[in-house]
């Protein structure tokens, strides 16, 4: 029994070949164009190529050229089977014999078993000349290609523009009516406009929850667009980053008790001084910490560790009980957003731009940010099954930027 590669698009031309060398006791394995054919015969080395020369990507004539540069398959045989092209071509870019279609059923496993016992065909004068011409028109047609994809590339930089402009000018629209919004709501609560009910108070609290939920949607997206504009400014001072964390804590602590998730905490009473911009990393803080909250089930927990990594830097780690996160999705993540289900029914809120937000800032500050699920060791003395996240900062980031005069 020999291991035979079809390259073939046509499903009917498919699954006569199949059916016919099946039945001669062959293993046919099929590619439906021309890049999956080149990876198929790597990866298995068979014993007979068989390839159409009129199919997707990578046609007949291409395929054949590649596949003979591989040591692996130097002396593996190669048949055109197609009802294109010609005899000479063929033979010239390295085929080893041809088939016209419509395949002649009745002899199709003869013949194949022929090439399999070391039969081949032989060029005419002139392939050089064909070979050349065959070359030539490959040329031509990558030319084209890359004309396309320069095209294309370019259409994408434009889109990329305009999604930074978009974002950037939605983001303050969306802001500037978020101010007396605030403040009304403020002056309200506060009974500065007259006394309230408890149904009113009520009310109104409910209104500001949903009010600060998308305050901090429009800032995270205000500070995303200046990341990708490259005009976010950090202010670099003096700051102490054991207190920064105790505060990002202390905002996420309420959502915590509600979802009943436990919360472990492992901080140092020592101060940890460092030089940057505290307000930014708090949010970072934030942000990675609301993700380990929307993820970890109703009573499960959440570990957070604080600590000094030598001299140099400062580590913010996260640990939770969650599901975790794919490995093919952990890097994506990261990226503005990305959400691994970004369907409007899925479990969790968001809009895939807080871990963004912390890569960016982090990195800004002298460290980074790295995910790894399940967690590679332990936080706050605790192992949990779900995702570890740490951000790491510089004690003093190598090129500070200072704010706009």
């Amino acid at each position: 029994m020999a291991r035979v590669l079809h390259i073939e698009d046509d499903p009917n031309n498919r699954r006569l070949v199949q059916k016919l060398l099946g039945a001669a006791g062959h293993e046919v394995i099929e590619a439906e164009c021309g890049v999956d054919g080149i990876r198929l015969a790597r990866e298995m080395v068979p014993d007979l190529v068989l390839v159409d020369i009129n199919i997707p990507d990578l046609d007949g004539y291409e395929v054949t050229l590649r596949l003979r540069g591989m040591p692996a398959l130097e002396d593996v045989p190669i048949v055109a089977i197609t009802a294109e092209g010609d005899r000479a071509s063929t033979l010239a870019v390295g085929c080893d014999g041809f088939i016209a279609k419509p395949i002649a059923a009745a002899h199709f496993a003869e013949t194949i078993a022929e090439f399999l016992g070391g039969h081949r065909e032989w060029a005419d004068d002139g392939s050089d000349r064909l070979l050349r011409e065959r070359t030539q028109k490959i040329v031509e047609r990558l030319e084209k290609k890359i004309l396309e994809l320069s095209e294309t590339n370019q259409r994408l930089e434009d889109i990329a523009r305009l999604r930074r402009e978009f974002l950037q000018n939605v983001s303050h629209e969306l802001a500037t009516p978020m101010t007396p919004v605030v403040g009304y709501l403020r002056l309200l609560l506060n009974e500065e406009l007259g006394p309230l009910t408890d149904l009113q108070r009520k009310c109104l609290g409910s209104i500001e929850t949903s009010t600060q939920r998308l305050r901090t949607v429009v800032d995270t997206l205000l500070d995303v667009s200046s990341l990708e504009t490259g005009r976010m400014h950090y202010y670099t001072r003096p700051y102490d980053f054991r207190e920064v964390a105790v505060k990002a804590l202390d905002q996420i602590r309420p959502k915590l008790v509600e979802r009943d998730v436990t919360l472990v905490e492992r901080i140092p009473d020592e101060p940890m001084p460092a030089q940057g911009d505290p307000d930014k990393l708090m949010r970072a803080m934030v942000h990675v910490l609301d993700n380990a909250s929307k993820f970890t089930p109703t009573g499960g927990d959440v570990a957070v560790e604080v600590r000094p990594e030598g001299d140099a830097h400062l580590l913010f780690a996260v640990s939770d009980s969650g599901p975790g996160v794919r490995p093919e999705h952990i890097a994506r993540i990261m990226e503005p957003f990305y959400q691994v289900d970004g369907s409007v029914t899925r479990d969790h809120g968001g809009v895939g731009l807080g871990l963004a937000f912390a890569r960016r800032v982090t990195e800004a500050l002298g460290g980074g940010i790295e995910i790894s699920s399940p967690p590679a060791g332990e936080v706050a003395e605790r192992q949990l099954a779900g995702t570890l996240v740490e951000l790491r900062v510089g004690r003093v980031p190598e090129r500070p930027e200072t704010p706009p005069t």
